[in-house]
């Protein structure tokens, strides 16, 4: 076919009306303009945040749409068009450097994303996001007003439940650090509260829990451990002092399976998130025993009751002790058991 310039004007109308049919046209005609069953209008508030989230080029980094294939970080639903009924303008973002926010309303309670805000580094330590102090208290109020808006009728239910649940934390912890502690430990399954660390503290193993703790949890719980970490001044209840845990420790008792359960699952109603879609098993017992190690000075890896190990893990002997109810000093070393054959 010789390219003629009718040809070409004729080729180009044909591409821009079919491309405007398929973008356009067929979804005007196609998508119905009703809110879905999660929808809800927003607040002044809201409105006010969405429009600094707009301004200040959020979408660049962030989507707002689950799609069939994500199943990630906060993926609870497929998103539908009903989702964005009447939002205008409807800035979704296709960019997923950081997570998606289409379900991030009720994610985490209002106080833990005043401090990401301030500083994403103090909840996230290894966020690429920068800092939004220059928007001020009122325009991060208003922002994670919006944040917490975003999955709508699901997200209320989410904000719900973590503004009731920090109503008992903060109660707890107002109790004074050893009552604060023991209504942690009581929201802990059973089941739980008794199933010690199954991995060794060997060296390899305390490096990788160390870099997992400089990863996801240095900004609140601090360098020592003490609850001191740049996040602390802005969450309530505080992070949990790790050293206060000495003096709940008696022969006899189990910390391992709670710290498990308690960084898979979060605590709701605090700044503790969950992990349990970030970090994989064996990684959330190595940073366990790196806490119990370096901040409680006792871990129970490798006691009864345990399982077969795994045939790459080498020999170790559990030498770390729980210490005395009375002087807080380690208990002596129970007597040597009898020397097993290998595979028993």
């Amino acid at each position: 076919m010789k390219m003629t310039p009718a040809l070409v004007v004729i080729g180009a109308i044909v591409v821009f009306w079919a491309s405007a049919f398929v973008a356009v046209i067929l979804p005007a005609v196609t998508i119905p303009d009703a809110p879905s069953g999660a929808w809800r209008d927003w607040t002044p508030d809201e409105a006010a945040g969405h429009d600094l989230y707009v301004r200040n080029g959020c979408s660049y980094c962030h989507s707002q749409f689950v799609r069939a294939i994500d199943w990630d970080l906060g993926a609870e639903r497929i998103a539908e068009p009903g989702d964005y009924y009447r939002y205008n303008p409807a800035i979704l973002g296709t960019e997923r450097t950081g997570p998606d926010l289409s379900q991030e309303g009720g994610e985490h309670p209002d106080d833990w994303q005043v401090a990401h805000f301030v500083n994403p580094r103090y909840t996230r330590p290894l966020s690429l996001m920068p800092s939004w102090e220059f928007l001020g208290d009122d325009g991060i109020k208003k922002l994670t007003a919006y944040v917490q808006s975003l999955g709508s009728k699901d997200a209320d239910y989410r904000v719900a439940r973590q503004r009731h649940w920090k109503g008992l934390a903060l109660a707890a912890d107002a109790a004074g650090p050893d009552e604060n502690i023991e209504w942690l430990h009581a929201q802990v399954p059973a089941v739980w509260r008794a199933m010690p660390n199954p991995y060794p503290a060997t060296p390899a193993d305390l490096e990788r829990g160390k870099k997992i703790y400089q990863g996801f949890c240095i900004g609140c719980h601090g360098p020592m451990g003490d609850g001191q970490g740049p996040a602390a001044k802005y969450v309530d209840p505080k992070p949990l002092n790790f050293t206060l845990l000495r003096r709940h420790l008696v022969d006899g008792k189990y910390i391992g399976g709670i710290f498990y359960y308690q960084i898979m699952n979060g605590i709701t109603g605090t700044g503790m998130p969950y992990f349990k879609r970030e970090l994989e098993s064996e990684k959330i017992w190595n940073v366990g025993n790196y806490v119990a190690v370096n901040f409680v000075g006792y871990t129970d890896a490798g006691i009864e009751p345990r399982g077969i190990p795994a045939a790459y893990e080498p020999p170790w002997d559990n030498t770390y002790r729980p210490p005395s109810p009375e002087t807080g000093l380690p208990l002596p070393a129970p007597p040597a058991a009898p020397a097993k054959e290998v595979g028993r």
